[in-house]
């Protein structure tokens, strides 16, 4: 059901209610399969009976259909992926975050100066150093890191870390003190993330689509793992397992440093 919170500029609204909106601003007749969804948005008084869109949805509605530059936090943990970012408009910025098991997602109003903090908040980012350890970085397959999630499938006892090592030893070249580190990795492992940034940038003559972007493994209280390779952005079909997976400890503080890269500056429009 969507709703909204007139005080903080929030919205929870799923996709067929951002696809009826867009159509009723452009003035075009009710899509057929959405007359469960123009209810709710007349319920939820986001729209009038007679089908006038409330005007505290203008400012979202014109960021998301005219963005300037799109962050996307798609992060994996238990309980599946989600799907959480910022919208960066002309003179607005939403954020939106997914819950699990909803069908809203819920936008909010961002202060362009809070910006960076609303997308580490996104993604859940606490303060930590890099993990100080001998092997100073993990490098190992897709395929090799597939074998030891596998056997991490299903609950947890005292075999779990062992059973997960003789996975990851049999599918790989791993060898200690790298191998005892990775399976560790694994066990802790609490979501994987990586951010994404898009803009049009080129020139008049040649346009084009400029894309940013860094994966993360946030191991718990073995800290956060720079995932350099594969490298972001990973389009569908560029990874196999047999690509090469190179881990590297990083600390908040450089993580607040690539996010805030991820941001075009003034020569990149």
């Amino acid at each position: 059901m969507p709703s909204y919170d007139s005080a903080r500029s929030r919205f929870r609204l799923a996709q067929e209610h951002l696809t009826l909106l867009g159509h009723m601003l452009r003035g075009e007749s009710l899509p057929a399969g959405y007359g469960g969804a123009a209810s709710e948005l007349q319920s939820s008084g986001l729209v009038s009976a007679a089908g006038e869109v409330s005007v505290q949805l203008a400012p979202l509605l014109e960021t998301l259909a005219q963005p300037v530059v799109a962050v996307n936090a798609e992060v994996l943990g238990r309980q599946g992926a989600l799907n959480h970012g910022l919208v960066i408009g002309a003179d607005h910025v939403f954020s939106y975050e997914e819950w699990p098991g909803q069908r809203e997602t819920e936008y909010a109003q961002v202060e362009p100066r809070l910006l960076l903090w609303s997308l580490a908040f996104l993604v859940n980012l606490r303060q930590a150093e890099a993990l100080d350890v001998a092997v100073p970085y993990i490098e190992t397959t897709v395929g090799t890191m597939d074998a030891g999630l596998s056997a991490l499938d299903g609950p947890a006892d005292a075999d779990t870390p062992e059973r997960a090592r003789r996975a990851l030893a049999a599918a790989g070249r791993l060898a200690d003190p790298a191998l005892s580190l990775f399976t560790h990795l694994l066990v802790e492992l609490r979501s994987h993330w990586r951010l994404t940034s898009a803009w049009h940038g080129g020139d008049e003559a040649q346009p084009a689509v400029a894309v940013r972007g860094f994966g993360v493994w946030d191991c718990g209280p073995l800290g956060y793992w720079h995932r350099e390779s594969p490298a972001e952005p990973v389009h569908e079909g560029e990874a196999g397992p047999d690509s090469p997976l190179v881990l590297r400890p990083v600390g908040s503080k450089s993580l607040w440093e690539m996010m805030a890269g991820l941001l075009p500056g003034q020569g990149d429009r």
